[in-house]
């Protein structure tokens, strides 16, 4: 990509969205889930869905990695600052994902854990190196975008002799959460959440590249395009699912050519074989446990995992029952249908995970979308 703009042109994004009214059928009704919390944000930021026909409908998935932590794995790194006294590492978004007993990290921060924003997994190892007489402990979170990074980590502690460095490995696999969702009641038993074709991740499959979703379309007879984050992508690859639903076709298709490829990155998938392995089960919050869709640190490199090192074991906690994260995650249900949506439960006092990050469902659509949902009030 050599510009921006081009990706966000305004008569671009008319004509392709003239081609979708065009050629969606309205006789039939569309709906596609973009499983990635970076389209969702474009979706709300660009105004994308204005543009849609209405047939068209987007589901939002559950990829945000801050919102599918459960709160069970929150409380592990929280226990680890304020009763092992190990600095805690972590991205930002992590830091005020709500825990049990009112607490995040950035609170239990305040309590006085030594918990630090970090933008990197090298960071945290920089951390480690400062502070030879304390344990660091990295907080990992994130999809396979993030992964190689961590493995990157582990390998140059391992390398380096960094004896006080450890990581909390909470990584996720996106095939694994799709093909959660498509097995899932509400897709394959009661059409609740009706799935006509996927929007494919754009910085995951720059990782694994597109052949993992070969699977989705061969087996479940869903079409999945590829599509990098600006709108012009977005719509793009909604017109390309649109044409495969009204030709019958299911396959994978690229949108996102300039970054994408069928392989992916072997050498990060290499390094990420190399130090991690599959674990049999994960809890995902609003997915419940999904089977291998998550990673864990390899015996070989037992002595950087937190897990192993420290006594923190993990303990599954309900969400606040007032939040409706959980459904939103699996597209039950839209932001606007919880109750406590952008009342009690805003950016700046988040109760659920979804209004956390901004790339989560609930605080996209409170940054640019809520004030669509405001009755407008016609006066003589």
């Amino acid at each position: 990509m050599k510009y921006i703009d081009e990706f966000r042109d305004g008569d671009v994004a008319r004509r392709i969205a003239e081609r979708l009214r065009a050629e969606a059928d309205p006789a039939r009704n569309y709906s596609f889930m973009e499983f990635c919390g970076g389209h969702t944000h474009a979706i709300s930021r660009y105004g994308v869905s204005e543009l849609l026909p209405p047939n068209v409908r987007m589901i939002h998935g559950p990829g945000c990695p801050v919102c599918v932590l459960p709160i069970g794995r929150v409380d592990m790194a929280i226990k680890l600052a304020l009763e092992h006294g190990v600095i805690v590492c972590t991205y930002g978004d992590t830091m005020r994902v709500p825990a049990s007993d009112s607490l995040s990290l950035v609170r239990a921060k305040a309590r006085g854990g030594d918990i630090r924003m970090v933008y990197s997994a090298a960071d945290a190892l920089t951390v480690a190196r400062d502070n030879p007489e304390r344990e660091v402990v990295f907080f990992a979170i994130g999809f396979e975008t993030t992964t190689p990074p961590t493995a990157l980590a582990i390998l140059h502690a391992q390398r380096e002799g960094l004896k006080n460095f450890s990581v909390l490995c909470c990584h996720v696999l996106t095939p694994s959460a799709i093909t959660h969702i498509l097995e899932s009641p509400e897709v394959r038993e009661y059409g609740t959440v009706p799935i006509d074709g996927f929007v494919g991740p754009a910085h995951v499959s720059i990782v694994i590249g597109s052949a993992p979703y070969e699977h989705f379309a061969e087996e479940y007879r869903k079409p999945v395009v590829i599509a990098g984050f600006e709108p012009l992508d977005v719509m793009q690859a909604i017109l390309m699912l649109v044409r495969q639903v009204n030709e019958g076709r299911t396959e994978v298709e690229n949108e996102f050519t300039r970054a994408v490829d069928r392989d992916g990155n072997l050498g990060a998938q290499a390094r990420v074989s190399e130090v991690f392995e599959l674990r049999p089960t994960f809890e995902w919050r609003g997915l419940g446990e999904v089977p291998y869709s998550a990673l864990k640190i390899r015996p070989a490199f037992a002595e950087f995992d937190a897990e192993r090192r420290f006594d923190v074991g993990y303990r599954p906690v309900a969400d606040n029952k007032a939040c409706e994260c959980g459904a939103i995650l699996r597209g039950v249900k839209k932001p606007t249908d919880c109750k406590i949506f952008g009342t009690v439960c805003t950016p700046e006092n988040p109760v659920g995970s979804c209004m956390v990050s901004s790339e989560g469902a609930c605080a996209a659509h409170y940054a640019y979308g809520r004030f669509k949902d405001i009755p407008v009030k016609v006066t003589a």
